[in-house]
């Protein structure tokens, strides 16, 4: 299930890339600032707001381009990117919610793939698991019977991800935090309770939560000094 060959005893870096990390990251920034600027109402789903919420997210898999290491890697993140702005697109309509929804499982698993099972870490299964399990008892109560299966689901991938992107460390586990964190915001909202401001914490964290799993793949393996 490893993308790559790795030992658990070795450490990341980011290594020097030909093509600088800032000027990479300039169409993810500006595309971002363009989304919040013009904060296109939720109710008034059309492709163009499809379009600037997925733009971001489409920057990412082309910056990925300038990772020439970990080929197999990169390729499993931008699939992964590639199946998120499917689900971006599919959530501005309420009526494609599990189009949407089946869309970043399917991200989740290509994430999962990339993170692989080296090193296995079992301990931060029991810790991500019941939490995450516990989250989604509770988020049962709020949904119609028929909806129980699509959570459930959703949720074991989720927390699945989660697990594996805090075993390989680096920049790939704030990611799996941020990217939970935001599905979590976005959930309760939906389901549960309304929150404040929940739109913006749900897309500030999403859009970072990507941009830290695209920066995984700069990072290359490096001996553990002792």
């Amino acid at each position: 299930m490893d993308a790559w060959e790795e030992g658990p005893s070795q450490k990341r870096c980011f290594s020097v890339q030909q093509l600088p990390l800032c000027r990479g990251l300039s169409p993810f920034v500006l595309t971002c600032a363009v989304y919040f600027l013009l904060w296109i109402p939720q109710d008034q789903p059309s492709w163009i707001s499809a379009l600037v919420k997925c733009l971001p997210v489409l920057c990412l898999v082309a910056f990925l381009q300038a990772a020439r290491s970990a080929r197999g890697y990169r390729a499993l993140l931008q699939a992964a990117l590639l199946c998120s702005a499917a689900g971006d697109a599919c959530l501005v309509w309420p009526e494609a919610f599990l189009c949407g929804v089946a869309a970043f499982t399917g991200a989740h698993l290509l994430y999962l793939w990339a993170f692989g099972l080296r090193p296995l870490r079992p301990g931060l299964l029991l810790l991500v698991a019941p939490a995450l399990l516990l989250y989604t008892g509770v988020l049962l109560l709020h949904l119609p019977p028929d909806m129980a299966p699509v959570l459930v689901t959703y949720s074991l991938v989720l927390a699945s991800m989660l697990w594996r992107g805090l075993a390989r460390g680096g920049s790939a586990r704030w990611g799996a935090l941020l990217f939970t964190l935001s599905d979590s915001v976005l959930a309760w909202d939906a389901f549960a309770q309304s929150l404040p401001h929940a739109r913006l914490v749900v897309m500030t964290t999403y859009y970072a939560a990507q941009l830290l799993i695209a920066l995984s793949a700069f990072q290359s393996p490096r001996p553990k000094s002792h």
